[in-house]
């Protein structure tokens, strides 16, 4: 919570904490190179104030921040957190576990190594369980220092529904389930957005998609009202949606891994018709 602005107000960033604006590919003709120069601003301005840099910590499909899929973002910025003696923190709670239908995890999307993945949600299927992987030279120092113990670390229920769960996504091939149904479902709501100019912009990986929803379509100007609008219709014809985004306009669409393409026709129906209430 110290080093994340997404409770808003309910939480105050800690001083030695720089944020910066996502890569949004809808708004800025070259995101990766925006990118990559807020980040090196804020390591300059770390530096300038004394405090270092430690590492990048970054959601490899920016899930929260509005879902921007463009692989090519991370790497460069990646390079200028380590030139300056930082690690790569890839948060893969959300991104990971073949979620976004190329790779296994979203890091490999950007063809970067991370120094410490985390991973969580759907790692157990609802139960709860999370894990952390780090570069031995990375966790080192931590080992050695830090008396650290978790009464809930040898959990063996969770440990075997994890293991469960890899098992079904190796086993009914849900990697490429995600690839094949999430580029139908980015296709059929491309075609719907044509004709509706509230959708201004449909982006996502596999079976991680946003649609950007506007007031102005030249102007881009998000609207957080008709997103909200949307998602409650949504509901009443009992479908879950969610939005996400600095300004809540983007709707986050992410149905289970095991979604079909009978699944796409159906959601596509009903979105169709929440558009038209």
């Amino acid at each position: 919570m110290a080093i994340s602005p997404s409770l808003g107000d309910a939480t105050t960033l800690a001083p030695h904490v720089r944020t910066v604006p996502p890569p949004d590919s809808y708004r800025s003709a070259d995101a990766a190179a925006q990118f990559a120069a807020d980040v090196a601003a804020a390591v300059d301005d770390l530096s300038q104030n004394g405090i270092g840099v430690s590492c990048l910590i970054a959601d490899t499909i920016f899930s929260s921040d509005g879902i921007y899929p463009d692989p090519s973002v991370l790497a460069p910025t990646v390079d200028i957190v380590r030139r300056h003696g930082g690690v790569f923190i890839a948060d893969e709670v959300q991104p990971g576990f073949v979620r976004t239908g190329e790779t296994m995890w979203g890091f490999d999307r950007h063809g970067v190594i991370p120094d410490i993945v985390t991973m969580a949600k759907p790692m157990g299927n609802g139960l709860p369980v999370a894990a952390m992987a780090a570069r031995d030279h990375v966790l080192r120092p931590f080992a050695v220092r830090v008396p650290y113990f978790n009464t809930y670390a040898g959990n063996p229920v969770s440990m075997a529904a994890a293991a469960a769960v890899l098992d079904v996504i190796e086993d009914e091939n849900l990697l490429a389930n995600a690839a094949e149904v999430g580029a139908v479902l980015r296709t059929e709501l491309s075609r719907i957005a044509e004709d509706d100019p509230r959708l201004g912009d449909v982006r996502g990986a596999g079976l991680y998609v946003g649609v950007e929803v506007v007031s102005d379509a030249d102007a881009k100007t998000p609207d957080r009202a008709g997103a909200r609008a949307l998602v409650n219709a949504m509901r009443e014809r009992h479908v879950l949606i969610s939005v996400c985004g600095h300004d809540g306009n983007v709707l986050k669409i992410r149905p289970p891994l095991v979604f079909s393409m009978a699944d796409v026709d159906w959601f596509c129906s009903e979105f169709t018709a929440a558009l038209a209430v």
